[in-house]
């Protein structure tokens, strides 16, 4: 029964001691022609009304549901992908670059290239003192020509037999060794010359001018500014999609955060050196519009294949059993639902998890409300 009824009492009390009063005072100083008990019989009457209108409205009861009403739950359907995606962290590297060094020691008389500046292939980056080189190429050049003098007189003389061949030969040997003297001073002249074998980038200077450098020591990184060369490390567990010919390798830049760049797999190495994972290399299927720099940070998804029978569900709808802590589901059947047990593989992205056994594609799962319910429970669905 509904609490109408007293409300309906006090109602009409109300209106009983509200009709009394007005019709003590307000009636006689309005109306002093009424009577009093026109009033009276008027207020009773309409407190009345009101008051059997809501005590008929209160005898009406409210049925009470008969059993246990049926959890609310949202529900998922089970399908496979597929793929499995696993994302890195990646950079996009030069397809080609280079570290320049001299190949003689000296001073750096000249360095007039700046950083970030594009330059061509063969362009002249920096010079060293020659005056050392240039001694040594005039010693050798004047000792091969002197050389090479006496092997042309020692062979007119042999024609007249005023030699002998002995003598011959020992020219022969003096003019070999002056020339291979001579061509080895000019390169080491030319070497004071730093040229780049590439166009591109300089990326970084090493050294300053006037600074004095060891032969081999960089002084100089030249970039191709544009590339198609990603690199990421993969972790030792994931050698297995490397050697898997199915596996499947895309790349996102931050720069185009809406593009999936296609991508295979250029080469890797099996080992790591310093234990933080193996290194992998992507070729970076170009795309019309779009550049890609040196340095760029990007996301390598690798796309593995799933095994047959696998599936994916979301994180929501795993629970665990308290009697031996395995992985459970509910799966909903006919209105009811039921406990199955599970094994679970890797996180399918961020809010999904493979299945690997205990579940099939299509199979309808409890996706949310799983610690509300009991084995054999009755739930109504709400998706959306």
């Amino acid at each position: 029964m509904k609490m109408t009824i007293p409300c309906g009492v006090v109602i009409f009390l109300c209106l009983y001691k509200r009709a009394r009063f007005w019709h003590t005072s307000t009636s006689e100083k309005m109306y002093p022609t009424m009577r009093r008990d026109v009033f009276k019989r008027a207020f009773l009457g309409v407190a009345v009304a009101v008051s059997c209108i809501l005590i008929a409205g209160g005898c009406q009861s409210v049925p009470k549901p008969k059993g246990p009403q049926p959890q609310v739950v949202k529900s998922f359907r089970v399908y496979s992908p597929s793929g499995l995606e696993r994302a890195y962290a990646g950079m996009a590297t030069a397809d080609q670059s280079t570290n320049l060094a001299f190949k003689v020691a000296g001073q750096v008389v000249a360095f007039d290239v700046s950083e970030g500046e594009y330059i061509t292939k063969g362009r002249i980056v920096a010079e060293i003192n020659p005056r050392d080189y240039q001694l040594a190429y005039d010693a050798a050049k004047s000792a091969y020509a002197a050389s090479k003098s006496a092997l042309e007189r020692a062979q007119r003389l042999l024609e007249r037999q005023a030699v002998s061949q002995s003598e011959l030969e020992s020219a022969q040997n003096n003019y070999a060794s002056a020339l291979a003297a001579y061509r080895n001073a000019a390169d080491v002249l030319g070497d004071t010359r730093l040229r780049t074998p590439i166009s591109g980038i300089v990326e970084k200077k090493y050294v300053d001018t006037y600074q004095r450098v060891s032969a081999g020591q960089v002084i100089v990184r030249i970039v191709d500014p544009k590339t198609h060369t990603a690199k990421f490390t993969m972790p030792e567990s994931g050698i297995a999609l490397l050697e898997n010919p199915q596996t499947q390798f895309s790349v996102m830049f931050d720069s185009y955060p809406d593009i999936r760049f296609g991508a295979r797999l250029k080469d890797w190495v099996r080992t790591s050196a310093d234990g933080t994972g193996v290194p992998v290399s992507l070729a970076i299927e170009p795309r019309v519009g779009y550049e890609i720099s040196p340095g760029m940070a990007c996301t390598v998804i690798v796309t593995a294949p799933l095994t047959s029978g696998e599936v994916v569900v979301p994180l929501t709808a795993v629970w665990t059993d308290t009697k031996d802590s395995s992985p459970r589901l509910w799966l909903i059947d006919g209105g009811r639902v039921r406990a199955i047990r599970v094994e679970l593989g890797p996180l399918y992205g961020s809010d999904m998890v493979v299945v690997t056994r205990g579940l099939s594609v299509g199979m309808e799962i409890v996706s949310a409300g799983v610690y509300k319910l009991s084995d054999g429970q009755r739930v109504a669905i709400i998706n959306g």
